[in-house]
């Protein structure tokens, strides 16, 4: 118990030349899945005392506010779904560095290059497809079967998600940019009238039979088995070949604000979020996130995170997003 103890004292530490106050009070950004992050917070709230004010937005938005808001944000903590976010923040040196106790909680190919982040909790691309109109041998094995004409009517898909943009980067980095190019014209032509705002529309509409199949992440097809029970499910979710590019991790993540007037404190509840405690919290919330702490594990039924064969692709590959966003707007996406 002493050892325990002492880690996580190490864990929810201040940081160094910052001060912290036992009854303070922080700014969240957050892009997170709010029912999680919320209680995530209460956790966090209960543990130390601090209070935390949270502002829920797309991911982007929040990164777009804090730039323009520049020395002047309010944020003193930034947690988003996708790590081109928090990439987007380091390249504008708004971020400052953690400390390596926080860093060592989670897998280091995930955190941050340059150590400004700490990634949190993952998740990984899937097909979600409808039995009744396509069969699981009639899917694409490989991300770039999706421009096939043969699947012209069959799919859909939502560009505007940042979830797709870590795919059309692996895509790139697989195929090279004029080839990115034309296969997402030709996805653009096959997914006709199913082109979606969102994953959660994807996933909705192949449950309902309007579409055969679509690229989603894992965790929005549990996050809608649970909320409309298993009767009401007719949709099953399959995975790319292993080591395809359409088949990818991401890894949500959280940093401190360089221009914070708390970074004591909102260091300490970025490093509660890769303590036990608030890892087993995203292991047992209806997320549906895969936690990345050593020894915590989902209680849903979802494939082993050990076991899955994603791309190989690192979060410096996965950069800014911005050549993601460029390639999908040559394209006619966005």
């Amino acid at each position: 118990m002493l050892v325990v103890s002492a880690i996580l004292a190490g864990l929810l530490g201040a940081c160094s030349g910052s001060r912290s106050s036992p009854n303070g009070t922080i700014t969240l950004y957050s892009g997170q899945h709010q029912l999680t992050t919320q209680a995530l917070i209460q956790g966090f709230e209960k543990q130390t005392g601090i209070k935390v004010n949270v502002r829920y937005d797309d991911e982007d938005t929040l990164v777009d506010q804090i730039i323009t808001e520049g020395s002047r944000t309010p944020a003193d903590v930034i947690f988003t779904e996708n790590s081109p976010a928090l990439e987007d923040l380091e390249t504008h040196n708004r971020l400052v560095p953690l400390a390596a106790t926080t860093l060592s909680q989670t897998p280091s190919k995930y955190n941050s290059p340059q150590s400004d982040w700490v990634a949190v909790s993952a998740r990984v691309s899937v097909l979600v497809y409808n039995p009744k109109l396509i069969s699981a041998d009639q899917l694409p094995t490989s991300v770039l079967q999706l421009a096939d004409p043969r699947y012209k009517g069959k799919l859909a898909f939502a560009p505007s998600e940042t979830d797709f943009q870590p795919i059309v980067t692996a895509v790139a980095k697989s195929a090279g940019t004029s080839a990115t190019v034309s296969w997402l014209k030709g996805l653009a032509s096959n997914g006709s009238g199913h082109v979606y705002p969102d994953n959660e529309t994807v996933t909705s509409q192949v449950n309902r039979g309007v579409v055969a199949f679509g690229v989603i992440n894992q965790y929005y097809w549990y996050r809608m088995a649970a909320e409309i029970g298993s009767s009401a499910v007719h949709s099953k979710i399959a995975y790319f070949a292993a080591g395809d590019p359409g088949y990818v991790v991401d890894v949500s993540g959280a940093g401190v604000l360089a221009s914070s007037k708390h970074q004591a404190d909102a260091a300490r509840f970025v490093a509660y979020l890769v303590s036990p405690d608030a890892q087993k919290v995203i292991a047992d919330s209806l997320s549906f996130e895969y936690p990345l702490a050593d020894g915590v594990s989902p209680s849903a039924p979802e494939t082993p995170f050990a076991d899955l064969r994603p791309y190989p692709i690192s979060i410096a590959d996965l950069g800014t997003g911005s050549n993601a966003v460029t390639l999908l707007q040559q394209a006619g996406l966005l």
